[in-house]
Formats: structure tokens, C-alpha cells, sequence
């Protein structure tokens, strides 16, 4: 699947990973790409620096999982009107 996607998708995929209340199963669900299969794409497609920075931020982040979340978030986006 990741070999089909467009600029536009990977650039919304890095988007969508970047934001902390995205989870990897929103990605998943989306695009249907793994934790890992983001992380490849986080990998090569950021500088080093910037890849080591997410890597960072994201690592132990509840909000990035759905498991890890609190029971009472149940959404993968913002309710209508919030934006």
C-alpha cells in the first residue's frame, strides 16, 4: 500500500502524525499503514533531525494510541464546528 500512495497522501500522513491527538490507528484506518509502515514513511521522507524529534514527542504519548487513551475519547477528529 505504501508504495501506491500519492505525495498529497504521505504529506497528510505526516501531517496526521505530527498531530498529537491522531492516533496510529486513525493513519491505519485512513490509509491502511501500521505504526511502523508510518514510521518508515516519517523516516524517509524528514531530515534526520526532524524524524529524531518526532520519534521523541511521540514515544509513551498516550494520544497516539487508542488503547492508551482515556475511556471518555472516542473520536478520531474534532466535532463539527470546531473548525
Amino acid at each position: 500500500m505504501k508504495d501506491k500512495l500519492s505525495q498529497e497522501d504521505i504529506s497528510r500522513i505526516i501531517e496526521m502524525a505530527w498531530e498529537d491527538r491522531t492516533p496510529f490507528e486513525a493513519i491505519e484506518f485512513q490509509f491502511g499503514l501500521k505504526e511502523n509502515d508510518v514510521r518508515e514513511i516519517m523516516r524517509t521522507h524528514m531530515k534526520a533531525s526532524s524524524f529524531r524529534m518526532w520519534r521523541k514527542r511521540v514515544s509513551g504519548r498516550t494520544t497516539k494510541h487508542t488503547k492508551l487513551r482515556p475511556d471518555d475519547v472516542k473520536r478520531f477528529k474534532a466535532p463539527h464546528g470546531l473548525w
